[in-house]
């Protein structure tokens, strides 16, 4: 047994269940296959044998299917919820100690997903981070970079990372955030030429990937009821913008 899980409720979702599955080096159940057994009596059964699901079915249907399993966040396996379109992924149960949030995240990643967390520790904070590089740039010089840009602000405000979708891979972006247990978003580049705007349309980055700009709207996207509170900034090769979620800082103004 693998230490995550890969459930798709339909045969139709069997293809993006395959992708998953291949992805995250999961087990792939396909409870369709045995008719002796209704598929939530299978899943009950199964529950405990692996750490980690992601479920690919609507969120009503997870709950009934979870009803009565759950004992305690400290050791129940994590769930995600996956619709069948790939809209959205919602961390359902484990999400900080059972590392649903983070696989919710790695699932929007592979699927182009909105990750869905309502976790209050990610709630609470306030800033989300679109960050830009050059390739091979290392963790240092990116952590330079922001924390120049964030000046006197704590890490801590920091809820996400955005950047494009072929930094997915970037090693140096990768371990910042591990580094700062930060959640990185992948934003399709199709998705940044739709919400065009810059400060300031980069030739090179035209060139090289195909938009002007990518901290700028990859921070916009991420957060999309917040308000740019530093532009794009830029050091030895790596850009880096802030936005604010406006909401978050008016809950946090009221609770003090």
């Amino acid at each position: 047994m693998k230490p995550i899980a890969v459930w798709p409720i339909r045969c139709d979702a069997l293809p993006l269940g395959q992708r998953l599955a291949a992805a995250l080096d999961a087990d792939l159940y396909q409870p369709w296959l045995h008719a002796d057994e209704t598929p939530r009596d299978q899943f009950r059964r199964q529950f405990r044998l692996h750490r980690q699901w992601v479920v690919v079915m609507a969120s009503g249907i997870a709950v009934r299917y979870l009803d009565g399993l759950p004992e305690s966040k400290h050791h129940d396996p994590a769930v995600v919820v996956l619709d069948e379109a790939a809209r959205f992924a919602i961390p359902l149960l484990s999400g900080h100690e059972g590392g649903a949030n983070a696989l919710a995240y790695a699932v929007a990643r592979l699927t182009g997903a909105t990750p869905v967390v309502t976790t209050a520790t990610e709630a609470l904070r306030p800033l989300t981070l679109g960050i830009g590089c050059r390739r091979g740039k290392s963790t240092n010089a990116i952590e330079q970079a922001v924390m120049q840009a964030l000046g006197q602000r704590a890490m801590a405000e920091v809820r996400e990372v955005a950047t494009v979708d072929i930094k997915a891979d970037e090693p140096g972006l990768l371990d910042f955030c591990t580094r700062h247990q930060l959640l990185l978003r992948v934003i399709a580049r199709a998705d940044i030429a739709a919400r065009a705007w810059v400060g300031q349309p980069s030739a090179w980055v035209r060139e090289q990937v195909g938009v002007d700009g990518v901290c700028e709207p990859c921070a916009l996207i991420a957060s999309p009821r917040g308000r740019m509170i530093v532009p794009k900034t830029v050091l030895d090769g790596v850009t880096v913008a802030i936005v604010e979620d406006r909401m978050t800082h008016i809950e946090q103004n009221e609770q003090d």
